[in-house]
């Protein structure tokens, strides 16, 4: 989903994030055009003017997944996301980061950061994607997202405990920072190694977009 399509109304947005992408965004497999093309600078990936904030530790190679909960791409690009991210080579440090174009994206941000900190987005992350797009479930307040969230066995009071804490409050911060940084224009989208962005849009498709990564990947390695 576009960065354009969120200056809709609130509930049009959140209530089925029915926007519609570009097709190449949408596109989970690799147009023929461009199949075995070498990634090109400025048209399928862009080079960040300023150095994004990486927490991966020396040595390491950053790959960041942008993405929005209610966003119906970034549901159906989770499953292939996951798939890949098991996979990467051993120098490779992948993590998820939830964006917030707007202020209401907040408790969505919040929900992600206090299941990261009680060790269940292993367990839930993908059941949220189902929640929202599956079943139909509106999850974009805070009470509705904690009653979700005690619905699937988890503590109540310990998961308010973190989805209010000051440790989540900073990390949406940051996200919100680093989505800035890397101007992210949709989600889902890709930064790598605090240099490199790319999307489905200039990748051509997001199962390209992987393609794209890992030759940026390779870039950041060579000290390119």
């Amino acid at each position: 989903m576009k960065r354009r399509d969120f200056s809709l109304g609130c509930g049009a947005v959140l209530a089925a994030s029915a926007l519609v992408l570009p097709t190449a965004q949408a596109q989970t497999t690799v147009p023929a055009q461009v199949q075995g093309k070498k990634p090109e600078p400025g048209t399928d990936y862009l080079k960040l003017d300023k150095p994004a904030a990486v927490e991966a530790p020396a040595g390491k190679i950053e790959v960041v997944e942008f993405f929005w909960y209610s966003c119906s791409h970034c549901s159906a690009f989770e499953p292939t996301f996951d798939a890949w991210s098991k996979r990467v080579p051993k120098d490779v440090v992948v993590r998820r980061v939830p964006v917030a174009f707007r202020d209401d994206f907040a408790p969505q941000q919040r929900l992600f950061y206090a299941l990261e900190a009680m060790g269940l987005v292993d367990q839930l992350h993908r059941k949220v994607f189902a929640a929202i797009h599956g079943e139909k479930q509106s999850l974009a307040t805070g009470d509705a997202i904690v009653d979700w969230v005690a619905k699937q066995g988890v503590d109540k009071a310990k998961f308010l405990e973190h989805f209010k804490s000051f440790s989540v409050s900073t990390k949406t911060g940051r996200a919100t920072q680093l989505q800035n940084a890397y101007k992210v224009e949709g989600v889902p989208a890709l930064g790598v190694g605090g240099r490199f962005y790319t999307d489905g849009s200039l990748a051509k498709s997001m199962g390209r977009s992987l393609e794209v990564v890992e030759f940026l990947i390779g870039q950041v390695r060579s000290g390119r």
